[in-house]
């Protein structure tokens, strides 16, 4: 099994403090008008909005870091590898799609919607079924962290459509899908596998 390069640890483990951190920091400029219980992410970056360009800066790192992540974590399967790696895509497409001031957009929700689906399933299709695969790529825990995802999602998208608190599910969902990554990089780095060949057949690298 290939190792894992330790700066991916800083690329994942940056990933949930750049986008906790962003929607923190958006919060406080925009003021008390703005409600984290009731008012998604979204509404922080939004055009107009008083911390418009640190949520646009958070989302557009968030995904450089599951960009990172994803080549680095190689002994992941390959799908799960390219779903985390398009999950960071579909960030810089929320981040380069925001919504209006008011209303809403088919464009910035529908790169929403693609990201939170490819980011609940990454870990699912990353699961390694050998018995020597570290903790975090085994069935069970990542069969687990898509089932809390997908379930966190749906939760988010019941809450909107009773104008409940859509800030408080959406935040849960975002901040599960953008620790999971680190969950599994630092399981990766605490049980190291002897070099051998890939599951492609070439040599270690």
């Amino acid at each position: 099994m290939r190792p894992v390069p330790r700066w991916a640890l800083l690329s994942s483990g940056c990933a949930p403090v750049l986008l906790i951190g962003g929607w923190v920091i958006a919060a406080l400029l925009e003021g008390p008008a703005y409600d984290p219980a009731r008012q998604t992410i979204s509404v922080l970056a939004a055009y107009g909005a008083a911390g418009f360009w640190v949520m646009t800066g958070a989302l557009a790192a968030l995904g450089v870091c599951h960009l990172l992540t994803a080549w680095g974590l190689r002994p992941a399967a390959i799908a799960g590898r390219v779903a985390l790696g398009a999950g960071g895509v579909a960030s810089f497409a929320v981040a380069l799609l925001p919504p209006p001031s008011s209303g809403g957009s088919l464009r910035h929700g529908s790169a929403v919607a693609v990201g939170f689906a490819l980011l609940a399933v990454w870990p699912v299709l990353a699961a390694d079924r050998r018995g020597a695969a570290p903790w975090g790529l085994r069935p069970v825990p990542c069969l687990t962290a898509t089932a809390l995802m997908v379930v966190s999602a749906a939760w988010f998208m019941i809450e909107m459509h009773q104008d409940g608190a859509d800030g408080v599910a959406e935040r849960l969902v975002t901040a599960l899908q953008s620790l999971w990554p680190f969950v599994v990089v630092a399981s990766c780095l605490r049980r190291p596998q002897p070099e051998g060949p890939s599951r492609c057949g070439d040599p270690c690298a």
